[in-house]
């Protein structure tokens, strides 16, 4: 059997959670076990805020989609942030603000990063405005 590098796992690590959605920025082999004379250097996830722990945590319960991703939901077009799972359903906030909503897991789909584009534009020239 052969043993893979540990950078080379790290790469592939890496890679697989960009897949799902989460990226962890001091993911990296740890310096003192890379440097010794140890056989399997260890690897250090480092830290992350509260929001990709939670996405990393659902995506590891198999939730789909996966808290914090961003969905449309295939029934009426609308896009939303996936913000939790309850009684078979996904409970999802507009990404323009508004009230929440629950969607069978079925019907979502991708959402187009040109649409979510949009609507953070359409949120943020909206908080922007002055008051009459």
């Amino acid at each position: 059997m052969t043993v893979r590098p540990t950078e080379e796992i790290v790469a592939s690590l890496r890679k697989a959670l960009v897949g799902v959605g989460i990226i962890l920025p001091s993911l990296r082999v740890d310096p003192v076990t890379g440097a010794s004379d140890e056989p399997f250097a260890l690897v250090e996830l480092g830290r992350c805020n509260v929001r990709t722990a939670e996405r990393l945590a659902s995506v590891l319960r198999g939730e789909r989609p996966a808290i914090g991703t961003h969905v449309v939901d295939v029934r009426d077009g609308r896009l939303g942030e996936v913000m939790g799972h309850v009684g078979g359903r996904v409970q999802l906030r507009p990404v323009v603000g508004g009230r929440e909503w629950d969607c069978p897991p079925e019907s979502t789909g991708p959402a187009p990063q040109e649409e979510l584009l949009r609507a953070r534009v359409r949120r943020v020239n909206e908080e922007g405005r002055l008051p009459c």
